[in-house]
């Protein structure tokens, strides 16, 4: 298939020929995605990179001669124009190693294929890892032309885009009345490390609870958890279904449930389901933000990071109706600008800050009691 000449490149890293061939097919089959070149390790792909120009790396973890861990912060570090999606087994070490890489700056994983996946195991994995590679790849081309005045440009309040109708207005108005008393996060390609970029950036008696919505499978979301516990020095685990949400705790959507903000008693629970997948996930974003608007109205206060896809949009829709506050990560430093592109773009976002900010908004708005 001869491929368009702004086609998304990408190189394969794995020392397994058998999935550098699954992974190349997948990709090698979009007409917008073209598998430039290959390589069996992290030493070999470096010496690619240097004679060929690349948008994605897929880079395996372990390999001989140079490991997929000691191989990404040199790829980071002389290619920053080029992003890096880990190639990770869905088990307890794969799961952990490849936070350990996220952690060091890959946007993304993906599941390796596994050797007998089904027929629909194999096209659900094929659109995750096609749209991942589509969307990344696309975003750090943005990027490449991007200048710091437009980043500038986007640290604005109450943007002036699609205005919402006047009912909203006079709601959204209201908000600054009342103090936020559940903060709500959505987040996806690049969340983990904008998760703990925000959570540690608040200080250590924040006083709200805070729901999280993070796309990740299981065992991944209890690693997640683990992580933000000691970058934010707060309590943060997965949430249990049914228990209460406590001031000053965090709790993460387990992978392959949603997680719903309900009442019980007059305390406010998490409760988890397992319904249909919403926006192709689960968790999803929306079902946790239109369950806390529904419980918190006005004192809602959500965020919305980096991420592809549209989750969380329609949450927030409800969330603005009702009054409450939304802040959206800014284009320039997401990693993939779809989540809250598309909460900007609908006119919900009172605020697009940088990443660096969003702490202190989140403090600014929760007023003398984020102090």
């Amino acid at each position: 298939m001869s491929k368009p000449e702004d086609a998304i490149r990408v190189l394969i890293v794995d020392d397994s020929a058998v999935i550098r061939g699954a992974l190349g097919r997948i990709i090698d089959e979009q007409p917008d995605l073209h598998v430039v070149t290959t390589a069996p390790n992290g030493r070999i792909a470096l010496d690619a990179l240097r004679h060929t120009a690349v948008d994605v790396v897929m880079l395996d973890i372990e390999m001989p001669e140079m490991d997929g861990l000691t191989a990404l912060p040199l790829i980071l570090r002389q290619y920053p124009d080029t992003r890096v999606i880990m190639a990770s087994s869905l088990t307890q070490r794969g799961a952990e190693i490849t936070m350990q890489a996220m952690a060091l700056g890959a946007s993304d994983f993906i599941a390796k294929p596994a050797a007998k996946s089904g027929t629909a195991a194999l096209a659900a994995l094929t659109i995750e890892i096609a749209s991942k590679v589509r969307a990344i790849g696309r975003a750090a081309r943005g990027k490449r032309g991007a200048s710091s005045a437009t980043a500038k440009a986007l640290n604005v309040d109450v943007l002036p885009i699609s205005r919402p109708p006047m009912r909203t207005e006079i709601l959204a108005a209201r908000s600054s009345d009342a103090p936020p008393r559940l903060l709500a996060i959505a987040s996806s390609t690049g969340g983990p490390n904008a998760l703990a970029d925000v959570l540690s950036g608040l200080p250590v008696d924040f006083p709200l609870p805070i729901v999280i919505t993070q796309h990740m499978p299981p065992v991944f979301t209890v690693l997640l958890a683990q992580r933000l516990e000691r970058d934010a020095k707060r309590p943060c685990a997965e949430a249990r279904d049914g228990e209460a949400l406590l001031p000053g705790h965090t709790y993460i959507a387990p992978g392959g449930f949603h997680m719903l903000v309900h009442t019980h008693e007059g305390r406010a629970i998490a409760q988890l389901s397992q319904s249909d997948p919403e926006n192709y996930c689960r968790p999803s974003a929306d079902p946790m933000f239109r369950s806390a608007a529904a419980i918190y109205g006005a004192s809602t206060l959500a965020v919305v990071l980096t991420g592809m896809g549209e989750d969380g949009r329609e949450g927030c829709r409800e969330i603005h109706r009702r009054g409450g506050r939304i802040i959206a990560q800014d284009e320039a430093t997401s990693v993939v600008w779809g989540m809250p592109g598309a909460v900007v773009h609908a006119g919900l976002a009172h605020q697009v800050l940088p990443l660096s900010d969003i702490a202190n908004a989140v403090q600014q708005q929760c007023g003398a009691k984020a102090a």
